[in-house]
């Protein structure tokens, strides 16, 4: 018998002074039971990073053909296609494809400098492309607010996010390692 997703709630207050967007948002995150809680984060850390009304938490590793976050307009066209991980050429390829703009949020440590060393050269053809990565031990503090129903305040200001709840607040420190040049 497969096993079944994991529910968790989040209510995500979001306080960008950067973009000037203030919202708070219900978000119901299925967690396949392969993912785990550093990754189910760092789909939060994506969300309020790029947070809006029409960004979605995508089915996850649940499904090939989507990425881990998205943003479509009214028609269905993709806005944004938000991978995590250390994606291949062909999965940045398809992403960059079907969307105005595609990230990746890259974490493993350092393996995404080995990553990272392997593949940017291919990267550089593709002109909206921007390529993130997150510190291990960032990720191993947001851990630490992972609850099944969990209330996180996200305050954005000068190129720096902070994420809180009643017991932690942790500076979530992006580095780039590549800017889409359009």
């Amino acid at each position: 018998m497969a096993l079944k997703s994991t529910v968790f709630k989040a209510e995500l207050n979001i306080t960008d002074m950067d973009r000037g967007y203030y919202q708070s948002h219900a978000l119901t995150i299925a967690r396949h039971p392969s993912e785990t809680d550093e990754r189910m984060m760092l789909r939060l850390v994506a969300f309020a990073h790029h947070a809006s009304d029409t960004l979605e938490l995508t089915r996850g590793l649940s499904a090939d053909d989507e990425p881990d976050v998205w943003q479509k307009d009214l028609t269905g066209a993709i806005e944004k296609w938000i991978e995590l991980g250390l994606p291949d050429e062909k999965r940045i390829k398809k992403g960059c494809g079907r969307a105005n703009e595609m990230w990746i949020y890259a974490y493993g440590g350092r393996v995404v400098d080995i990553w990272w060393d392997g593949i940017k050269n291919q990267l550089t053809r593709f002109e909206h492309l921007n390529v993130l990565s997150i510190p291990a031990d960032t990720l191993t503090e947001l851990t630490k607010m992972t609850e099944r129903t969990m209330q996180i305040q996200c305050t954005i200001q000068d190129g720096q996010m902070w994420l809180s709840d009643a017991n932690h607040n942790i500076l979530v420190e992006l580095t780039t390692l590549q800017s889409a040049t359009v």
